[in-house]
């Protein structure tokens, strides 16, 4: 369990006293550990497990059982994503798609999903990051957000891995004033062409880059992103999110 006794005490007698409802099915959530959705519709959510057929560059859910080498599975739909290879906790559904959207709103973690993202930084090829950036807002959202979201991930991600966090390297230049979630693949890649710029060039040379954010959907932003490292020299960017979308 990702809790000690103590831990598990205190968070038994904070659900009792303070109950809230599952944003899923309504029921009392057990533990504060699984934050919003209780511990039931989180075992109805797609979460991936290392025996999964997943795409080994994008990180997408592949259909049906494969037994050939991890490395060389390729859905073929990612191949100019500019990233070196993504992986996400489950698909963007249920506990999951409740957990973004919360984090959205408030800066905090629940333990289970922190854990499952530890876990996956720890796993090859992401633990071979040298260097831990989050995507970043444009000054204008976060300034009105009051936090950035991948940057809190970032933190526990830094905790598990023992790689620093830079935060000053990479910025988004450009602000979009369209709505993303009705947009389809081009639209979104249209959002953020050149969108972001590198600070630092010398702190991402030869740098394995693992990039921070919450939903993969496209892969767009973290394509753009990936792109502007890559052209400041770095040696390879991993991309870690919460959820994705289906392939």
């Amino acid at each position: 369990m990702f809790l000690t006794k103590p831990s598990l005490l205190i968070d038994a007698l904070l659900s009792v006293a303070y109950p809230h409802a599952c944003r899923l099915c309504g029921k009392n959530v057990e533990s504060r550990a699984f934050g919003v959705v209780c511990s039931e519709c989180w075992k109805l959510t797609r979460l991936f497990s290392e025996l999964d057929p997943i795409c080994w560059k994008c990180g997408g859910l592949l259909p049906g059982r494969t037994f050939v080498d991890p490395v060389d599975l390729r859905c073929r739909t990612c191949e100019l994503q500019s990233f070196t290879a993504a992986r996400s906790c489950g698909l963007y559904e249920k506990a999951l798609r409740q957990s973004v959207l919360e984090l959205k709103r408030r800066p905090n973690l629940a333990s289970y999903l922190r854990s499952l993202l530890q876990n996956i930084a720890t796993q090859s090829p992401l633990n071979q990051a040298t260097r831990i950036i989050p995507v970043p807002l444009h000054r204008r959202r976060q300034r009105d957000r009051g936090f950035n979201q991948a940057a809190v991930i970032a933190r526990s991600v830094s905790a598990a891995l023992k790689v620093p966090i830079d935060k000053e390297s990479l910025v988004r230049s450009q602000f979009s004033e369209k709505h993303r979630a009705g947009l389809d693949a081009q639209g979104r890649r249209d959002t953020v062409v050149n969108a972001f710029v590198i600070t630092n060039q010398r702190l991402i040379q030869n740098e394995r880059i693992l990039l921070i954010d919450d939903v993969l959907t496209t892969g767009a932003t973290a394509s753009s992103c990936a792109s502007a490292l890559a052209d400041a020299g770095a040696g390879s960017v991993y991309v870690l999110t919460i959820a994705r979308s289906r392939l």
